[in-house]
């Protein structure tokens, strides 16, 4: 599932222009992505435990957040995303539980806090609160109801 949204990720980042077919795939895609992130984002803070470093879903729900962002980016596609329900108070929701998480334990969540010394960052769940914060800007650009809504 990863190896597949990654793929997706090149395809919706790709700068070439879009007929109207391909645009109706993204926008059902776009529509499926965003329900499957719903679902499961809360998985994402079971990466707070050392036992689950390697959560199979947490690392779907990373990439599905990626793959978000970047059709979020997209004037095509963007105000089909800010339109679905739920999708920017599930981003909230979720910025709000993994800001809690890093506050308990060791915040994963951001690049400053998983640094120690010039190590590589290798962790998947870092990035994951900007990301996040990616996704809610983009959700909330020029869309008043959104807006008001953060």
């Amino acid at each position: 599932r990863v190896t597949l949204l990654e793929l997706m990720m090149v395809k919706v980042s790709e700068k070439n222009s879009v007929n109207s077919e391909e645009m109706n795939v993204f926008m059902r895609h776009a529509e499926f992505l965003a329900g499957c992130f719903q679902e499961k984002c809360e998985a994402v803070l079971k990466l707070t435990s050392a036992a689950d470093a390697e959560d199979e879903e947490a690392l779907v729900t990373i990439r599905l957040l990626d793959v978000l962002c970047e059709m979020t980016s997209n004037n095509g596609q963007l105000e089909h995303l800010q339109a679905l329900p739920g999708l920017l108070e599930t981003a909230i929701d979720t910025l709000r539980l993994t800001h809690l998480a890093g506050k308990q334990a060791v915040n994963i969540f951001t690049a400053t806090h998983a640094m120690t010394g010039q190590e590589e960052i290798s962790h998947p769940a870092v990035g994951f609160k900007s990301h996040l914060i990616r996704l809610i800007g983009n959700l909330c650009y020029k869309n008043k109801e959104n807006q008001d809504k953060v």
